[in-house]
């Protein structure tokens, strides 16, 4: 992840609404790269699968429908960061989400000697809700299936099983502006801190473009910053 001639590696903290093509981006980037992909969700799982103490801290907050604190995640992260597999950089997935996790982020890579570097993948919101909208389920294996990218080849019915189509609840209309709405109150505050911070910040237009070519897009600004 280290360009020509830089001294430190890269820390690539990625950003993008529900639907915008991040998590493709996550894994194409961590083959292309070489470096691990950290997600705040995957790295929450397995401590709690690990049992130790706090895995069992982190259950026992979810099991009560409590946010995980900041100063927890924190303490993850920092714990994951510390591993070898992330001495040549990494890409952060789902963290930060707040302001002090920011801050206290910003201190860990500094202090780790690593470059900070925000993309922030934009699309237009009538396209993700077209892209989420239009996505069906098979009823009885859960194939899925895009009505504009890979619709099914008899309206409505799983090419597997014949089974009927349906729409998830969490692919409805009402339920993605929601999710969106909440993503920009979320964000908005983190990307102004970002863009204020004097470290790279760049946002990637990912609307109409392939994965593959938004992907060499990101490259090509890691290469320069």
């Amino acid at each position: 992840m280290e360009a020509a001639g830089e001294a430190a590696p890269k820390a690539l903290i990625l950003f993008g609404p529900p639907g915008s093509g991040k998590g493709t981006q996550a894994k194409l980037l961590k083959q292309a790269l070489g470096v691990p992909h950290i997600s705040t969700g995957d790295m929450l799982r397995a401590r709690i699968s690990s049992g130790d103490q706090l895995g069992l801290e982190v259950a026992g907050l979810m099991q009560a429908g409590k946010l995980v604190p900041d100063e927890t995640v924190n303490r993850l992260v920092r714990d994951r960061l510390a591993e070898p597999d992330c001495a040549g950089g990494f890409i952060l997935d789902g963290y930060p989400r707040t302001l002090p996790q920011a801050e206290v982020l910003e201190r860990e890579l500094a202090g780790r000697g690593f470059d900070q570097v925000v993309v922030h993948l934009k699309v237009d919101y009538t396209i993700i809700i077209a892209r989420i909208a239009g996505r069906r389920q098979c009823s009885l294996c859960g194939a899925l299936y895009s009505l504009a990218s890979h619709p099914p080849a008899v309206p409505g019915r799983c090419d597997h099983d014949g089974a009927e189509l349906v729409v998830r609840e969490d692919d409805r209309e009402e339920v993605i502006r929601a999710r969106l709405e909440a993503y920009d109150r979320q964000t908005w505050p983190l990307l102004e801190y970002f863009s204020a911070s004097g470290h790279p910040f760049h946002e990637v237009n990912g609307s109409n473009e392939s994965p593959r070519a938004i992907l060499d897009r990101i490259r090509g600004l890691l290469a320069v910053g």
